[in-house]
């Protein structure tokens, strides 16, 4: 059945293209590789970052395979996720883009950062290059990220980035201590 609209950008969009490193704020957002597998286990270790996850990781094993999917993930154009380091190549955080929708020229933006990392801006200046790169490179029309409304520190992030909210969606995460309302913030590319 035809559409009435033409897409964003078509189907193919990411795949053509090798996941890129994306530089800015001092930081270098670049593609996770095997021996960042001790920096993932450390993050999924932390009490902050499982809070605000519905998934652990108990070995080196299982962090490779969360770096290996991502390869698959940015193949089937359907997320993407990027090592946030310093010019010291040593991850730091992560950012990504979840649900991307090419037809819409959508996606949801996710972020951590790991402890020792925290209090520097780095979720904000990451997300920020993220989210330029996604409007100037890729096109896309809008970024959006949803959060608990108990993630006070997630809001904050959201709120510096320049994403207002646009509501709160009833009963939307589901973590360990149950389901979460969330927050929905969201940014145009005309904004």
């Amino acid at each position: 059945m035809p559409h009435l609209v033409s897409p964003v950008r078509s189907a193919g969009t990411l795949r053509s293209l090798s996941q890129p490193s994306i530089t800015s704020h001092g930081l270098v957002l670049r593609p996770w590789r095997a021996d960042d597998a001790d920096a993932v286990r450390s993050a999924f270790r932390c009490p902050d970052i499982q809070r605000w996850h519905a998934r652990r990781m108990d070995s080196r094993e299982e962090a490779l395979a969360w770096i290996e999917d991502w390869r698959t993930c940015w193949a089937d154009e359907r997320n993407a996720s990027w090592a946030v380091t310093g010019w010291d190549d040593r991850p730091m955080g992560q950012v990504g883009l979840r649900a991307i929708s090419l037809f819409e020229g959508a996606a949801y933006l996710s972020y951590w950062v790991l402890p020792e990392e925290r209090g520097a801006e780095v979720a904000v200046d990451a997300a920020s290059t993220l989210t330029r790169w996604t409007f100037d490179v890729l096109g896309f029309h809008r970024v959006a990220l949803k959060h608990s409304t108990d993630n006070v520190k997630s809001c904050r992030v959201a709120t510096k980035l320049g994403f207002p909210v646009e509501g709160t969606l009833r009963s939307a995460l589901h973590y360990v201590d149950g389901w979460h309302d969330a927050h929905l913030h969201a940014c145009l590319r005309t904004d």
